[in-house]
């Protein structure tokens, strides 16, 4: 064999590599969430004891023996936008449920974002049906229509959350809402009718900034954190396919 041709296998075989490694790597978001799935369909199905109201995704087993934290104590080291004010909407939240543990809701924050993202790309209504409000999950129901009407296929792989911040909460009669802002690393293809790309690149990395807002009725023995409202604020390179519901 040339040598020249030997080279050049070696650059090539490097590089396959290098590009699975950096591209094709999703950093933990590419778990099997079907167990996550079966223990939501089964708490909302029960919907009997209360529980821990900070998760929004129900990932550990209940304690029943945990200490409550004190708020101010709770909100340390927490990601938050909006400074002082913030602190204080989430501290004034924590007197009112001592069972809301903030580190916990955006832990279970940052499962739900690629879930929800992903179902949407596949036009998975069963998962979307389980963790949107009736009104975010009408708009993507439509869209996901929109999508097969035109013929066109979505493949959206969310590689890695990079951040979750608290940008505030509200009350209002007996809900809560707490929004939050979303930092992900995405790869997205649309593709039309006969296969041609025509947004977005699967080797390509785009920066996602998405404001999403989870809220929870308050007197519900449910403790699902559903989304209500999807929206973003700053300009992107390729923008979400996720449709704007606010």
């Amino acid at each position: 064999m040339p040598i020249d041709l030997l080279i050049y296998i070696v650059i090539a075989v490097v590089l396959v590599v290098w590009l699975r490694n950096t591209i094709g790597s999703k950093h933990g978001s590419e778990m099997d969430r079907s167990d996550i799935i079966e223990r939501i369909k089964e708490r909302q199905q029960q919907n009997q004891k209360p529980a821990d109201s900070g998760r929004i995704i129900d990932l550990s087993v209940p304690q029943n023996d945990t200490a409550v934290i004190p708020p101010k104590a709770a909100m340390d080291s927490i990601p938050i936008e909006g400074g002082e004010d913030t602190a204080k909407e989430m501290i004034d939240y924590m007197h009112i449920d001592p069972s809301f543990n903030p580190k916990d809701f955006i832990n279970g924050a940052k499962e739900a974002f690629p879930m929800i993202v992903e179902a949407f790309s596949r036009g998975d209504l069963k998962t979307l049906k389980m963790l949107l409000s009736d009104g975010v999950y009408t708009t993507f129901e439509q869209a996901i229509e929109d999508r097969k009407n035109k013929g066109e296929t979505l493949a959206t792989d969310v590689h890695v959350v990079k951040d979750c911040k608290i940008m505030g909460i509200k009350r209002i009669d007996r809900m809560a809402y707490i929004k939050l802002r979303f930092l992900a690393e995405e790869t997205i293809v649309i593709r039309d009718r006969e296969g041609n790309i025509t947004h977005g690149n699967p080797d390509k990395l785009i920066a996602m900034n998405d404001v999403w807002t989870f809220g929870r009725d308050m007197k519900s023995k449910d403790p699902t954190w559903y989304l209500y409202e999807t929206s973003d604020d700053v300009p992107e390179e390729l923008k979400n396919p996720v449709p704007d519901s606010n």
